[in-house]
């Protein structure tokens, strides 16, 4: 399943690719991508719970960017 997510207040682009690739190892995740430019996450991954998954996202993005929101 893919999903795409507006992010918002995402300032950073070294922090967005920090997010891409902490993101993209977390289980499940066969795919993702930050792109800084339209501020959005794709996700592609084979998980039943893929609201649990964007939560553990949300962890990641607030890590490197504490007011950065991924928007549902």
């Amino acid at each position: 399943m893919k999903k795409s997510y507006k992010l918002q207040d995402l300032d950073c682009a070294n922090c967005a690719a920090k997010m891409e690739c902490d993101i993209a190892k977390l289980d499940g995740v066969e795919e993702a991508r930050v792109n800084f430019m339209t501020q959005k996450l794709t996700l592609r991954a084979d998980v039943e719970d893929f609201d649990a998954l964007v939560e553990q996202a949300q962890k990641i993005c607030s890590k490197y960017e504490p007011d950065c929101v991924i928007i549902r």
